[in-house]
């Protein structure tokens, strides 16, 4: 994969990394009763008579390989996204994708057979759809194919096996539940783009003022034109686009507005300039 905001483990993943592995250990050692794996599990027919399981399902897995898929997926796509997000927001988009999975799963067990599912897989396939929005042009190198693929080239295969398995097979696997958190996901950032663009034209380019003491004289004000940064489209470099925008906003509004992410960034961005040199 090339450059990304961060490729460490970051709070939050850490986190639901821990947790999911804690909740399966105690579900294999202490917590053994069939009863209790089928109260966490998220059924659409019993959802409304079982609301904590729109959230619990996603912490349940059905082996250590089901953990391990999921939880891999995670780190990978999750790290990058959550410096770029911001952890409050991070974890706020991922619990939503994950009940936004289970939300699509009841919506559509009125028209198709929907069988209860566990697994954190809608939650995380809707960070992987995050991550591709944010670096399009990612390259991912996927075990055991040594070619390079586009992060948004292999997110949209994952879908559309999903949305295949969904409609033509019964494989036990929960593929309604991958593509309703890869939807709501979608959705999410869809949203924002709309809520940003303003039907306004664009602001005049604002004059900055040059302070120039000689001597003894009064300041002389000189109003030049503030130097407008190209715009980068964010598919092409993403990493300088992200680069720009934060350094526009300290521009605009000192280094005291950046988010512990923005400056996290600004030091990853920093640290792989020094090793290129």
């Amino acid at each position: 994969m090339n450059l990304s905001p961060s490729n460490r483990l970051t709070p939050w993943v850490g986190r639901l990394i821990i947790a999911n592995a804690v909740v399966l250990l105690l579900l294999m050692t202490v917590f053994t009763s069939h009863a209790l794996q089928q109260a966490l599990r998220f059924a659409p027919g019993e959802a409304l008579h079982r609301p904590w399981t729109f959230v619990t399902y996603m912490f349940v897995h059905a082996g250590l390989l089901h953990l391990l898929g999921n939880m891999l997926m995670l780190f990978v796509f999750g790290a990058p996204v959550e410096s770029r997000m911001g952890s409050r927001k991070f974890i706020l988009y991922y619990l939503y994708c994950g009940i936004g999975a289970a939300v699509f799963a009841v919506g559509l067990s009125g028209v198709m057979n929907v069988v209860p599912f566990i697994g954190a897989s809608g939650a995380v396939l809707g960070v992987a759809i995050a991550f591709a929005l944010f670096w399009p042009d990612a390259e991912l190198v996927v075990f055991p194919v040594p070619i390079p693929i586009k992060a948004r080239t292999f997110v949209a295969i994952i879908v559309g096996l999903d949305v295949l398995g969904a409609l033509y097979f019964n494989d036990g696997i929960a593929h309604i539940a991958h593509v309703g958190g890869a939807l709501f996901g979608y959705a999410f950032f869809r949203i924002q783009a709309l809520s940003r663009r303003s039907p306004h034209p664009p602001p005049r380019a604002v004059e900055r003022v040059v302070m120039v003491q000689s001597g003894g004289a009064e300041p002389e004000h000189r109003a030049t034109p503030a130097p407008l940064r190209q715009q980068r489209r964010a598919d092409a470099d993403p990493v300088a686009a992200e680069v720009d925008r934060v350094l526009d906003k300290i521009s605009e509004k000192g280094i005291g507005s950046l988010t512990p992410a923005e400056r996290r960034f600004l030091d990853e961005v920093a640290k792989q300039k020094k090793q290129d040199n």
